[in-house]
């Protein structure tokens, strides 16, 4: 894969986000909020929607490439190239009217993260993650740099829907964010967590802590976090990135 590929690529994607996040803001905005609300989930028929914008915009590019998107699941492709699509991340917090949810896709070549878009359509903020090549925020380079000493630090608590739904999974989780709450100023918990690792990607959170993440948010924002600069660990299903070493140093031993 050369720089133009790459480059074509970047320019779908980045009209694909834009495209699903004017959406999803005009729906907002009308407080367009229909959803279906089960257990521990909900689906906000902007949901379908919004992916459908970002599907259209894909399909029409790039015919070929296989998709997995969250709503309607798996395409094949021909190609080396995979697709990975959360069309609104932060459903709950759209459905509640909480300004804070995006758009996220990742380009897999042969199963590794390539490229990442991650839009914040309600701040108009873009950022884009290539392999080797760092991050930008609306095209300015940026770096997950912080200078806030690791016991002031806000740290990003990210739970996948998997372990919200296992019993055992979750009181692990319980007792890590615990953890990380005695070494820490504060746990962000937001329920978006793509726009968390573009906060992280842009020294704005001190480190993110994923536990068995959802693969939507994970692979756009493991690319943020590894092209921005952040200091890296995971241990099977947990993960931590982080703005700076002395946090690093202090939440790692936890994993």
């Amino acid at each position: 894969m050369d720089e133009s590929d790459l480059d074509s690529f970047e320019v779908v994607a980045v009209r694909a986000c834009d495209t699903a996040g004017a959406y999803l803001v005009s729906e907002f905005e009308t407080n367009s909020l229909a959803a279906e609300h089960g257990p521990d989930d909900v689906k906000a028929l902007a949901d379908r929607a919004a992916e459908r914008r970002v599907l259209n915009v894909l399909t029409e590019a790039f015919p070929d490439h296989a998709i997995y998107a969250e709503e309607s699941g798996e395409r094949s492709g021909a190609g080396e190239y995979r697709w990975v699509v959360d069309p609104l991340d932060g459903t709950n917090n759209f459905c509640s009217g909480i300004p804070y949810f995006g758009t996220a896709l990742a380009l897999l070549r042969e199963d590794v993260p390539v490229l990442s878009v991650v839009r914040d359509p309600l701040h108009d903020d873009t950022y884009v993650a290539r392999r080797g090549d760092g991050v930008t925020l609306n095209g300015e380079p940026i770096r997950a740099e912080s200078d806030v000493a690791s016991d002031h630090a806000t740290v990003s608590f990210v739970l996948g829907l998997d372990a919200v739904r296992d019993e055992e999974l979750r009181a692990k989780a319980d007792a890590l964010n615990a953890e990380v709450a005695e070494r820490c100023k504060r746990v962000w918990e937001s329920w978006a967590p793509a726009l968390d690792w573009g906060l992280l990607a842009r020294g704005k959170l001190e480190a993110v802590v994923s536990v068995h993440p959802d693969a939507v948010e994970q692979h756009a924002g493991w690319l943020l976090a590894e092209e921005s600069g952040a200091r890296l660990a995971n241990n099977d299903d947990r993960f931590l990135a982080a703005a700076s070493d002395e946090t690093f140093e202090t939440l790692q031993p936890l994993l």
